[in-house]
């Protein structure tokens, strides 16, 4: 079965939309009311990359487009291993796909498509450096804060314990359920809500019966006669198939990440490293094991050279883009500009109501922001608000990684006296690069080899295949800086 086939059967798109990275980007008609409700046109405003331009001018790009194509990733990843699924088991040329199991593929990948559009939702201004400032967290740590966003209605189907500290995927979820409420999903489109929330981060609700009958078709579609095989029990089927949904929205190998190493590199001109997604998603199949049991994504053993790629380019991509000395330094100003004009009580009160209440939530964004530090820098000259709009950068005196908190506060006192410079006029930006976590959650995803001798393939721990994923490490980038003369005391 050829992808334009493939595309037929699970329904007609109504909408393009040209993406530099992607080409044509398909949607449903759905799709399109969720991009058009007004909390996630907000994203428009939200740059990727927090203030990155300042560095690399092309990197203006949005988390808007950035949805769009993480939709469009995950999608092609979840056809691309149910394509070749029907290729290898002689179904492309005569389908044998019964009326249920069309429609249980087509709500699998229609839930991806909405997760992976919804994912980044909750993001506010300045993306993750928002969330960093202390100022924000003290307003997001709020106590009740989470009751406040949540107020009238049962968030205890999607959250069985109440999260302590509220990041933005918790946002994300928030929004979702508001613009998938707001446009009545399962009246107009036949998907449940708590289906798209899943699978997206933090929360844990127990799948719709609508999806529990299109888990069950799909589990015996994909197992074949090891469907009802060994100890899995029939309830545990949902689970099992939502668990592969989710990974494919937020997991090692998943359309988030596929997308913003090609977006940022491309917008940021920086190619280091490079992956090739047509190899990836070629070379992706499903993968599932009776005796976990186990049902998630594999790789062929070929396609292992494109999936060391890709790990490679993330990795290089934190080192030499996100965790640039100049980049860091910018993301310092930054949250300490936001702590400057939240000391106003206005600015304050508007940013906690907005917190507080999701139908103000849209009025979080760059743009708001941006005025606000305008308005600091001609008040006062000597602010981090001036620095950021005037582009005035922390002299880069020196970069060190490994040190200990307390190695990177001697430090700081060495380059004082080396410089003959007050200690306070030292600042550091460290950046924790969790390599890792690519190694070790990397053992869950499995490689399908093929036996030499009698041709059948067999699953195979992806570290006991390729010595590549153990290579990394954890590292500690700290970047060191003088403050300009501005902020000088």
């Amino acid at each position: 079965m050829t992808r334009s086939a493939l595309d037929d059967l699970l329904g007609a798109y109504d909408k393009l939309i040209m993406d530099p990275v992607h080409g044509g980007i398909r949607l449903h008609r759905h799709e399109v009311d969720v991009i058009d409700h007004r909390l996630f046109q907000r994203l428009r405003n939200i740059c990727q990359n927090d203030i990155l331009s300042l560095v690399f001018p092309g990197a203006t790009h949005s988390r808007f487009l950035h949805s769009i194509g993480v939709m469009h990733v995950g999608d092609r990843m979840f056809r691309a291993m149910m394509d070749a699924y029907l290729r290898e088991r002689q179904l492309s040329r005569h389908p044998e796909l019964t009326f249920e199991q069309l429609d249980a593929i087509d709500y699998m990948a229609k839930v991806i498509r909405l997760a992976c559009l919804l994912h980044d939702s909750g993001h506010s201004s300045f993306s993750h450096q928002f969330n960093q400032a202390d100022r924000i967290q003290q307003l997001m740590q709020a106590p009740g804060r989470f009751d406040q966003l949540w107020a009238g209605i049962d968030a205890s189907t999607f959250y069985p314990e109440l999260p302590d500290v509220l990041e933005h995927e918790h946002y994300s979820v928030r929004i979702a359920w508001e613009v998938l409420s707001d446009m009545d999903l399962p009246g107009r489109s036949g998907i449940e809500i708590q289906d798209v929330l899943g699978v997206m981060e933090t929360t844990e609700p127990a799948p719709s019966e609508r999806f529990q009958q299109h888990a069950h078709t799909f589990w015996a579609f994909i197992a074949g006669p090891d469907a009802h095989a060994g100890a899995l029990e029939t309830s545990a089927v949902p689970r099992l198939v939502m668990d592969l949904l989710s990974s494919v929205v937020s997991g090692e190998i998943d359309a988030d990440r596929a997308d913003y190493m090609l977006r940022d590199g491309f917008h940021s001109s920086v190619t280091i490293g490079g992956f090739n997604l047509d190899h990836l998603l070629n070379n992706l199949r499903f993968g599932w094991s009776l005796d976990s049991p186990w049902l998630g994504l594999a790789v062929t053993q070929k396609g292992l050279g494109a999936l060391e790629d890709f790990v490679y380019s993330r990795y290089q991509m934190y080192r030499k883009v996100y965790a640039h000395k100049t980049a860091l330094g910018f993301d310092w100003l930054l949250r300490e500009a936001i702590n400057e004009v939240l000391e106003d009580r206005d600015v304050l009160d508007w940013v906690d109501d907005c917190l507080g209440d999701i139908r103000n939530f849209a009025d979080i964004t760059d743009t708001f922001f941006w005025e606000a530090f305008r308005r600091k820098a001609r008040a006062n000259p000597a602010s981090c608000s001036r620095c950021v709009v005037d582009r005035v950068r922390l002299k880069h005196v020196d970069t060190r990684e490994g040190l200990d908190p307390e190695a990177i506060e001697a430090h700081r006192h060495y380059l004082s006296r080396a410089l003959e410079a007050p200690v306070q006029e030292i600042v550091t930006c460290t950046m924790h690069a969790r390599f890792s976590h690519i190694r070790d959650h990397f053992d869950g995803i499995q490689v399908l080899a093929r036996d030499a001798v009698t041709g059948k393939r067999h699953l195979e721990r992806i570290t006991d295949m390729s010595t590549f994923f153990q290579k990394f490490a954890d590292s500690t980038i700290v970047h060191f800086y003088r403050l300009p003369e501005p902020l000088r005391a």
